[in-house]
């Protein structure tokens, strides 16, 4: 689970002090789980249910973040049908990173104060210049910024229009439904598939922990290493790049750079051979009447925007 960022300290609070210690059990339980599976089931190799559950989960539940959370209900880069923005809220909210209204606000806020000081997350802001402050930069971007200061965010202030909508507010309040959801059913399916505990306890390992556990690590990178790694192609006014790795492993996320300078735009890998799979998807589904009105640059705003694309060295 995430944490908002910046404003004052509230961990003396039960109520923070109980998210704080939920936080950490989200973030450090699943590496544990995952060098206890590897070790449990070391020579037997992996079985194609689980396999299948991981993967197949790991893709739903991360492109629910950057299609139902990010480009949907953050960007409004897109209108579409109600069934389309719960399917995809839905799956987001099983990623485990927070109810869609607070990761909105959020996100919302590190792009109106991105890498500057009311970043929640930038690697670079406060941060002296040097490799002790560079790895204390790339870990706080990482996942420490989740540890380092209080709960709450101003969603009145970032995101009113969400704060007003019926849908947001409710898939909101059904946060832990989702998460449930999203271990219950690869248990499910692994007692279906073998009619054991040991197939049931094993899918909720692998198409839920585990799962889990990476789509947290691909979304944190987009944090971390997208504002180190990378080149740029427009001014953002920030220190965003795109990343090839990245931008397959994070669902198109890591063309981070191309996002920061057109945040509103549906498609994140804006040239042909930027894979981006969530747009791949809004694409599919607007062919077939379920998305609509989607936002995209102008070839002449890109083109203004547009600068020597080069390396850049963290």
């Amino acid at each position: 689970m995430h944490a908002p960022a910046h404003g004052h300290d509230h961990f003396s609070h039960p109520v923070a002090l109980r998210h704080r210690l939920l936080t950490m059990f989200f973030v450090f339980a699943p590496p544990a789980v995952l060098a206890f599976s590897i070790w449990y089931w070391w020579g037997t190799g992996m079985r194609p249910v689980d396999l299948v559950m991981l993967v197949v989960g790991y893709m739903l539940t991360a492109m629910g973040i950057t299609i139902g959370y990010h480009r949907y209900f953050t960007h409004k880069s897109f209108h579409a049908a109600r069934p389309v923005i719960w399917f995809f809220a839905g799956c987001g909210s099983a990623a485990v990173q927070g109810p869609v209204l607070w990761w909105c606000t959020t996100h919302r806020r590190h792009h109106q104060h991105s890498d500057e000081e009311l970043d929640p997350h930038s690697p670079h802001a406060g941060f002296k210049p040097g490799l002790v402050g560079w790895i204390l930069g790339f870990l706080h971007a990482h996942m420490g910024w989740l540890f380092m200061r209080g709960f709450e965010t101003n969603i009145a202030r970032y995101a009113p229009d969400l704060a007003a909508d019926r849908d947001a507010q409710l898939i909101s309040r059904l946060f832990v439904v989702f998460v449930a959801l999203g271990f219950l059913i690869p248990a499910g399916i692994g007692w279906l598939a073998t009619r054991t505990w040991e197939g049931a306890l094993l899918g909720f390992l692998w198409g839920g922990v585990i799962r889990m556990l990476a789509v947290h690590h691909a979304t944190w990178a987009v944090n971390s290493v997208c504002h180190l790694f990378g080149s740029q192609t427009y001014r953002s006014g920030d220190e965003s790049r795109n990343n090839l790795p990245m931008g397959i492993l994070a669902m198109g996320e890591g063309w981070h750079n191309n996002h920061h300078a057109f945040p509103a735009s549906a498609r994140h890998g804006l040239e042909w051979w930027q894979f981006d799979i969530s747009w791949i998807t809004i694409r599919s589904l607007a062919a077939v009447g379920l998305v609509s009105r989607i936002r995209l640059p102008s070839p002449e705003r890109m083109e203004e925007k547009r600068i020597e694309s080069k390396r850049l060295a963290a």
